[in-house]
């Protein structure tokens, strides 16, 4: 994209702010556009927790989702492509991340919408933006729109004066204003008087707009696309004299058609202000009287009166195509928007939404699908057990170690004999008579921290102290003093140093040989050396092991820290023991049904009780 360009038909954009109207009208631009890709790529809702969020759009009639993130930070992490941040922030806030979003390596193009922003926060961002030759358009702005490529959120107001104003396809006039209010009548005039807008930016109404309106007439000069220059000022400032300089040492040479509204101040109360901070004449210089006579001296179209700005616009542009400078514009039927549920009922057409988000599967295809990859890919390819949980539960294709490790806490967990107490509700519940789901219920109701339910606590804990660089003592002391429980995963009932539990031995063994590195697992053992030291039976338990090791395989697999702490939170890690541990109480329920079919056949007087 040229240095003069701000948006194409790529361009994606950042949205802070959860404004959904705004969000669903700028992928309705894209769609009647034929854009191949929607322009929002991430929205940033900073009162959310970390973990990332999900909104529904439709773009057309199909359903697309749009990632919600906590942070700016985040965002830019993960959409490194969008490249405009449209900040709908209040005025209280819209500085702070109109400032981080400047200060970001990606984002080229800040939209600051709110009003009100202090004149000094606004110099500031300002400077920021040409130091580091990034664009701001606002603040107290609508916006901007390239036509047939991108729009700021409402920019333009609803996608019928879109397509009435010949927005969904680029004209030759590269238009701007300081009203964003006028600019959507403006490009409704344009589209009547020639062959539409090829780009429509909003300053704002501020005194200290992050770019004036010379700055974007400056790029639309140097963009072979655009033919002629469109521009609306307004009483109060000296930016048109800027124009004025600009036409007189020729750095604007296309034909520039520009109005300074205002010019009925002269007949109204000296020192009223009209509806912007900036629009108020202190001296006569500042009148749209004393601009608009300045600007037609030195070769300006202007016309006498705003009536006849639609005219002179008409005249302009007969005269360049007449000339041969201005090639025919291909244009298209645009794209018919599907009607929305509560208006479609009336009519008879229908587009409802769907209930419920799933992005692990889909199963309207003719094959169904895990995470995208064919069921009958999977089958063909005899891909293992692990391979299907990493596909449904972390969305990635797992290491073949992982895999194995995956199937290994399966298999260690399965079952632990009929007195655990998991195992022992399901057989109390199976012999009582109920049938399997209930039974299984009884189960796994009874997971918990004392029983399986340490597998994400220990990685929770165990992270948190490595991670923030905790030693081993230091550790141990804080959950002692600070969280005043004892250690998840540390401790058996029964095993010790000298009777160690052989699923540990085998898991320690397994992760030492097959993943590239262990880090948690090599902090966890010398907690052990610790506790064990005070108590031969706080040993690294079963369920701290498969949790910690599992830091290990995460580490291993490149997860993001977003990552791995949305697995921990969803308590996946216990996941593996409900998986485990729900076969072998399956089979303790099937053998309580067949004991108890047996005993059922059985004559009355063999029958034998405990």
């Amino acid at each position: 994209m040229e240095d003069y360009e701000l948006f194409n038909e790529k361009t994606s954009a950042i949205i802070y702010g959860f404004q959904t109207r705004a969000i669903q009208r700028m992928i309705d631009f894209d769609y009647v556009c034929k854009r191949e890709k929607p322009s929002v790529a991430a929205v940033i809702r900073p009162t959310q927790n970390d973990a990332v969020a999900y909104h529904k759009v439709f773009f057309g009639v199909k359903e697309i989702i749009i990632p919600v993130y906590k942070s700016l930070e985040m965002a830019t992490r993960n959409h490194p492509e969008a490249d405009v941040m449209v900040n709908f922030a209040s005025f209280r806030s819209s500085y702070e991340t109109s400032k981080e979003a400047l200060e970001s390596d990606t984002i080229r193009t800040v939209a600051i919408i709110a009003e009100g922003i202090p004149e000094r926060q606004s110099r500031i961002l300002g400077k920021i933006a040409r130091e580091r030759k990034k664009m701001i358009i606002g603040p107290a702005t609508v916006g901007g729109i390239r036509a047939g490529a991108f729009k700021i959120g409402n920019t333009a107001g609803t996608i019928e004066n879109v397509v009435l104003s010949k927005l969904y396809r680029p004209g030759s006039v590269g238009f701007v204003s300081k009203s964003g209010g006028m600019s959507n009548e403006m490009n409704f005039m344009i589209a009547q008087n020639s062959d539409g807008v090829y780009e429509s930016i909003a300053i704002g109404g501020d005194r200290y707009p992050g770019a004036s309106l010379i700055d974007h007439l400056l790029r639309y000069e140097q963009n072979p696309k655009i033919k002629m220059l469109v521009c609306l000022g307004e009483i109060g400032g000296t930016d048109e004299y800027k124009i004025v300089e600009a036409l007189k040492d020729g750095r604007i040479k296309k034909p520039l058609v520009i109005w300074v509204t205002g010019t009925a101040a002269s007949i109204l109360p000296k020192g009223l202000q009209f509806g912007h901070a900036g629009a108020m004449a202190g001296s006569d210089l500042e009148t749209a009287d004393a601009k608009n006579k300045a600007l037609k001296d030195i070769g300006a179209i202007v016309p006498k009166t705003y009536d006849e700005l639609g005219d002179k616009i008409k005249e302009t542009f007969d005269k360049l195509k007449a000339e041969g400078k201005i090639d025919p514009v291909d244009d298209f039927e645009p794209p018919k928007m599907p009607i929305d549920y509560a208006q479609a009922v009336k009519e008879g057409l229908v587009r409802r939404p769907t209930d419920v988000v799933v992005t692990i599967s889909d199963d309207r295809g003719d094959v169904p699908t895990y995470n995208k990859k064919g069921l009958d890919a999977i089958i063909k390819e005899n891909q293992s057990l692990g391979y299907v949980i990493g596909m449904l539960w972390f969305k990635r294709e797992l290491p073949e170690y992982a895999q194995k490790y995956v199937e290994m806490v399966i298999k260690l967990t399965a079952d632990h004999g009929p007195a655990v107490s998991g195992a022992h509700n399901a057989i109390i519940t199976a012999r009582a008579g109920k049938d399997l789901m209930s039974s299984l219920a009884s189960g796994i109701l009874t997971i918990g921290p004392r029983f399986g339910g340490a597998i994400s606590d220990g990685a929770k804990y165990f992270r948190m102290a490595k991670d923030s660089g905790k030693t081993p003592s230091e550790f141990i002391n804080y959950m002692k003093r600070v969280e005043k429980k004892n250690i998840p995963g540390i401790g058996h009932r029964i095993k010790s140093v000298q009777n160690p539990d052989v699923r540990v031995v085998l898991l320690k063994e397994f992760v030492i040989k097959n993943f590239p590195k262990h880090p948690y697992l090599d902090y966890a053992l010398e907690v052990e050396k610790l506790t064990t030291s005070k108590r031969n039976n706080l040993i690294l338990n079963v369920d701290g092991c498969i949790g910690i090791c599992f830091l290990d395989l995460l580490e291993n697999a490149d997860f993001s820290p977003e990552e791995k702490q949305d697995i921990i939170d969803s308590e996946a890690l216990n996941g593996l023991f409900v998986l485990g541990r729900s076969i072998g109480m399956m089979g303790h329920i099937f053998d309580q049904k067949r004991q108890r079919a047996r005993l059922y056949r059985q004559p009355w007087d063999e029958i034998l009780y405990d």
